[in-house]
């Protein structure tokens, strides 16, 4: 069996920036960030000496198991010792998928298809919206990081439908 008979599509995962971010060095950080999907691990560039990067970096990955949980850890880029965890935020991607199966097409320009809202049992650190941009199902995050004292990243999911593959 090939990678496409399981294949469903590709996530564009854009890790946009991040927010006022915990402090790991003398007076500021050195961050990036590692995105995993499975066993598929991604990582942003280092921006140095900066709580409040900016990435704006595509990260692709190949989806197989829409159930499975898109986990994003923030670190601090050391010289001489083991890099420093700043955060992390775990994704629920089933909402996302949800939308991409009602199969939609021609919507009015930034019409919201489903919201969801932060709670407990999620990392968002406010409302985030599947919406209709650009003849595309897009959803805007804004995660609240655990773990930390504070910090949060602001990330985009776009879904790549791959001719040959399974489908949703």
């Amino acid at each position: 069996m090939s990678l496409m008979d399981n294949l469903l599509g590709i996530l564009r995962v854009r890790v946009k920036r991040g927010v006022n971010l915990a402090v790991r060095d003398v007076s500021s950080s050195d961050p990036y960030v590692v995105l995993k999907l499975g066993r598929q691990k991604l990582k942003t560039r280092v921006v140095k000496k900066n709580i409040n990067p900016q990435w704006e970096e595509d990260l692709t990955f190949t989806v197989t198991d829409p159930n499975l949980p898109l986990t994003l850890i923030v670190y601090d880029h050391d010289l001489f010792s083991k890099d420093d965890k700043m955060g992390d935020a775990e994704i629920d991607l089933k909402p996302y998928i949800e939308a991409l199966r009602m199969e939609l097409s021609g919507l009015p320009e930034g019409t919201i298809i489903t919201t969801i809202g932060p709670n407990r049992g999620n990392c968002l650190a406010e409302e985030s919206y599947i919406r209709w941009i650009n003849d595309r199902i897009v959803q805007n995050i804004c995660l609240r990081l655990r773990n930390v004292e504070r910090g949060e990243v602001e990330i985009e999911l776009q879904w790549i439908d791959l001719p040959g593959s399974k489908g949703l």
